[in-house]
């Protein structure tokens, strides 16, 4: 599988234009990332000039999510078992800029962990339980 899409990989190059001009951008995830056996997971926002370093929120599983930058050639060449490799959830969307996704995912341990919360959120009711700020 192609990581990113001709397509996508502008938006993020254009996400990347906007964050070096504008003070306190902060875009919504245009891509995850993940190891389908793991809990491995990046969100990507801005993808650099030179068409390798991605910026996002980083989660190798070890329970501290952190905002930074990653080489798109190297999660490329990552070798999973039984022929597996990094994928791309062509499904993923978002409507929370990245600094809600590093708060809540820090706050929950995990990139995954905070995805079920914030999906929660957009239909959540007053009640409803979310992690604390």
């Amino acid at each position: 599988m192609i990581l990113l899409s001709y397509e996508l990989r502008a938006r993020l190059r254009a996400q990347a234009r906007a964050s070096a001009e504008i003070l306190g951008f902060d875009p919504c995830p245009l891509a995850k990332v993940f190891n389908p056996l793991g809990a491995a997971t990046w969100l990507v926002t801005e993808l650099a000039r030179d068409g390798d370093t991605l910026f996002g929120l980083a989660d190798l599983g070890f329970g501290c999510p952190e905002l930074g930058y990653f080489s798109l050639r190297e999660i490329g060449t990552i070798r999973l078992p039984f022929g597996l490799r990094i994928e791309r959830d062509l499904a993923f969307t978002s409507l929370h800029p990245l600094s809600v996704w590093a708060g809540t995912a820090r706050r929950a341990g995990s990139i995954l962990a905070a995805q079920s919360f914030l999906a929660r959120s957009l239909m959540a009711r007053p009640t409803d339980e979310l992690p604390p700020p």
